[in-house]
């Protein structure tokens, strides 16, 4: 046996000796060692928990289906250590190891506990999360140091044993001892290391090349959350300032990792939060929030828990960008960061900048609560700046539904001069939606700001203007719009129109505009008629320094116009009136729109009305509208090209041949077959009205072959032979609908879904069909696939006169036995359902078609 094994017994055989024949007041020590259990005892107590803690991690589907390779790595490290203490268990006797290796090997367990519980944080949420960190907790606290169950008596000492093996010169005693003194070395020098391992993870921080950095950081990760590093060094090394200097210039994975390490150590001691709270700390960390999700959700986390103290808020507020990340992350979709950042903004919110800061951001519950319970200077304060916001209707329906409505109402109603013209403005603004104006209106705010409209005190005057302008949106919106129809203020409004300033004026015309557009408001309309509204309005068409104010009166007697019949409208018109209207469409700096309403009032005059195409004709008005149908683009108003094609109606009367000519002279046949091909169905009815009257004169205008003959002349260079009207045609000297490219796109028209052109179009086919030419006419829309198409309009029925047509075509047409026998079978059962069912209207027709069909005779009653 080696001197110093001999030495290392005595010592401890007189240490045990002393301790049995102590003072009286060490006398009850074994008493109280009962109460202790040794390391080893503890260590299988230990183990036994963490075998099922074991089990179960390893066994959960959560962990499983997530796949982290953190978590993966650091079970697999716990579960490594485990194996190793239970070996230390089942091998030799236990109570042969000595205190300290048991202890170290408990802590070591721990550790790898605590970087499950770490590696788990924000990815997995553990059942007994709270149990498993007590026990790691429990078990970083062995220590041998002034623990009562290292006193033993010298009957129960491990030394004892030891000694007796020693007596019987056991040579494998003997290597044991010299084991446990090596061991006391080790553990000596694993104290030694801790204490380096401290400096060198700082050095490694603050210097090392991004390999070292990563491996210092989940060093000192490690010894915090391990608690083996003391606030006594956190302080003298600097840690946080350093911490945060790398924060700043690190990669991603490396932030993540510091961030985590400052949220622990805030975590342990408040008195970091002071080192943390220094305004170019905070600076670094708000620029965290910037980056991607993980970052900004550790970065929220830590702010919020240093936002605890009031003038860390007043700092984070000020970092410019701060509250927009806050609420660009509390609008995100991780739950976590978005409740994070809804604490923090509310923590913000007690300072009235950083509420309205939140505001302009799109946050605005704190906003809304000023509302409702702030001060009255606080109140005018949010209601002036929500008026000067510029909102999506996206912030429009946020800030209805967090309820900004309601206080703004009761601020009108109640407050003084300021807080009513802050507040109106502010509802002005909210007004632009839906579900606002159902607020306002069901608030009964209509009513006082009709009162306000057409008040005279002076005081209250320049309230009107957003009390005009709400009542405008409401008026803009149908639903809501019924409300001022019924209210029948549109009269009291219009003689406003010339008393207030220009802003007003607008305002006015624009819920005129929507009053008088309204389904029900035909009786208003007449009303509006009656008490000679567009003799108030005509003034307002020579404007010209408000094209806005100039529109809307444009508009207004476009719609009161549309109810005008007969020489209603002339009565109110007079030349000079037109000249402008026709000013207005020829000038290239009006608006389309603009044009659109000018070009409406003109086509309400009645077609028939010769003074008025006289005065048309002056003012050359067809050459300005074909321009407008030449340059029309897709982008075009369908509006203008239907007002066009309405007022070129006039021109293209069957009973004025030399206007006709005019017209196809000037390429208005050209501009209505583009309208055919492109309008909209209701130009492409007003078009095909229109070449339908040019087409019922293409038969008398032909040029026949046998008038060639005796002709001095050779025929018109762009006339040709047209096979429909067998004589030599062309657009603009027939008018010829063969040669102007019109019936495939008229064809097309039938064979769309809409219905509301069929009666044009048919109507425009049968010219085809005249007695002259009937023949020659089936022939060429037999050959164009017309047919069906007007079988099919026959079938669905939706017009009366549409079916007429329809019938009269079919019944030419099957005057030809081949083309009875191509299309008779499929048009008998539409036939036979309309004589069974169909309107008495029909019958007649119908009949002829049968008994062409030879499925009725012709002395049928049905003629």
């Amino acid at each position: 046996m080696s001197v110093k094994a001999k030495s290392l017994i005595i010592e401890v055989s007189t240490e045990q000796q002393s301790v049995t024949t102590t003072d009286d007041s060490m006398g009850s020590s074994q008493g109280r060692d009962s109460e202790y259990s040794s390391p080893q005892e503890q260590l299988s107590e230990f183990m036994e928990k963490l075998s099922s803690i074991l089990t179960e991690l390893k066994d959960d589907k959560r962990v499983i289906m997530i796949s982290n390779p953190q978590i993966q790595k650091a079970i697999e490290s716990f579960e490594a250590d485990f194996r190793r203490a239970e070996a230390l268990v089942k091998s030799s006797p236990i109570s042969r190891s000595p205190d300290e290796h048991i202890e170290q090997v408990i802590q070591s367990l721990a550790r790898a506990l605590g970087l499950v519980l770490f590696a788990s944080h924000d990815v997995v949420e553990f059942t007994k999360k709270a149990e498993i960190e007590a026990l790691r907790r429990e078990m970083m606290k062995m220590n041998t140091v002034n623990k009562p169950s290292l006193i033993m008596s010298s009957d129960e000492s491990e030394f004892s044993s030891y000694d007796r093996g020693i007596v019987e010169e056991d040579d494998r005693t003997t290597i044991d001892v010299d084991g446990i003194v090596e061991e006391d070395d080790r553990i000596a020098e694993e104290d030694d290391k801790i204490t380096l391992d401290v400096d060198d993870v700082v050095v490694q921080i603050k210097h090392g090349d991004d390999e070292l950095l990563e491996c210092a950081l989940h060093g000192l990760q490690s010894l915090v959350l391990d608690y083996m590093i003391t606030k006594e060094s956190i302080h003298n090394e600097d840690i946080i300032p350093v911490l945060f200097n790398r924060l700043s210039s690190s990669k991603g994975d490396h932030r993540l990792i510091i961030l985590r390490i400052l949220q622990a150590l805030v975590a342990q001691d408040d008195e970091h939060k002071e080192k943390m709270a220094e305004m170019g700390n905070l600076s670094i960390l708000v620029k965290s929030l910037g980056r991607d999700l993980e970052e900004q959700k550790e970065a929220v986390g830590l702010l919020v828990s240093l936002s605890h103290v009031a003038a860390v808020r007043r700092r984070i507020g000020r970092i410019q960008g701060c509250i927009v990340m806050l609420v660009a992350i509390f609008n995100g979709d991780d739950q976590m960061a978005s409740h994070d950042a809804a604490n923090l903004l509310n923590s913000l919110s007690g300072n009235t900048q950083y509420a309205l800061h939140m505001a302009e951001a799109g946050y605005f519950k704190p906003l809304v609560h000023y509302l409702n319970q702030g001060s009255d200077m606080s109140k005018i304060l949010m209601a002036t700046a929500l008026s000067r916001m510029e909102l999506t209707d996206q912030n429009r329906a946020n800030l209805g539904n967090d309820g900004a409505v309601e206080p703004l109402v009761k601020m009108f109603t109640t407050g003084n001069l300021e807080a009513k013209q802050s507040s109106l403005n502010a509802l002005h603004n909210l007004s632009a939606s839906k579900a606002n104006v159902q607020c306002l209106i069901k608030s009964g705010i209509i009513a006082t700001l009709l009162q306000l409209l057409f008040s005279v005190t002076s005081v209250l005057m320049t309230l009107r203007e957003p009390a005009s302008a709400i009542l405008a949106k409401i008026a803009a919106q149908s639903e809501a719009g019924i409300v001022l129809v019924k209210q029948d203020v549109a009269q009291q409004m219009i003689s406003l129109l010339h008393l207030t300033s220009p802003v007003i004026q607008c305002h006015l015309l624009e819920a005129l505009n929507a009053i008088a557009a309204h389904s029900n408001a035909s009786k208003v309309r007449k009303k509006m008629k009656e008490n000679g509204a567009v003799r108030l309005l005509l003034p307002f068409l020579t404007e010209s320094r408000n094209t806005k104010i100039r529109n809307g009166a444009l508009n207004l007697i476009y719609v009161l116009s549309n109810d005008m019949q007969g020489g209603e409208l002339m009565e109110q018109l007079e030349e000079t009136h037109l000249n402008t209207l026709i000013n207005i469409v020829s000038s290239s700096s009006t608006k389309d729109d603009e044009k659109a309403a000018a070009v409406g009032i003109l086509s309400n005059f009645p077609v028939t009305d010769k003074n008025v195409t006289d005065m048309f004709m002056r003012a050359n008005l067809v050459p300005i509208l074909v321009s407008i149908l030449t340059s029309s683009t897709p982008t075009t108003p369908h509006l203008l090209a239907e007002n066009v094609a309405a007022v070129l109606i006039r021109f293209t009367l069957p009973s004025d041949k030399k206007l006709q000519h005019f017209s196809a002279e000037n390429g208005v046949i050209n501009v209505l077959v583009k309208l055919l091909r492109c309008g909209s169905i209701v130009a492409k009815c007003r078009a095909a009205t229109s070449l339908a009257q040019l087409s019922q004169n293409s038969v008398a205008l032909r040029k026949s072959r046998k008038s060639r003959w005796f002709s001095c002349g050779p025929p018109h260079p762009t006339d040709a032979f047209c096979q429909v009207h067998d004589g030599h045609c062309s657009t603009r000297s027939t008018f010829c609908l063969v040669k102007a490219g019109a019936v495939p796109p008229l064809v097309q028209t039938l064979q769309g879904n809409e219905r509301e052109a069929d009666e044009a179009a048919l109507s425009c086919l049968a010219t085809l069909l005249q007695d002259e030419i009937w023949e020659n006419g089936s022939n060429f829309l037999v050959k164009m696939s017309s047919v069906q198409p007007i079988i099919k309009i026959l079938e669905e029925g939706m017009s009366l006169k549409a079916q007429e047509r329809s019938l009269w075509i079919l019944e030419r047409i099957f005057r030809v036995e081949a083309y009875r026998v191509e299309y008779g079978e499929s048009a008998q059962v539409v036939l036979i359902d309309i004589a069974q069912n169909g309107d008495s209207l029909l019958k007649p027709t119908v009949a002829k078609l049968l008994a062409q069909l030879e499925l009725l005779q012709f002395q049928s009653s049905y003629f």
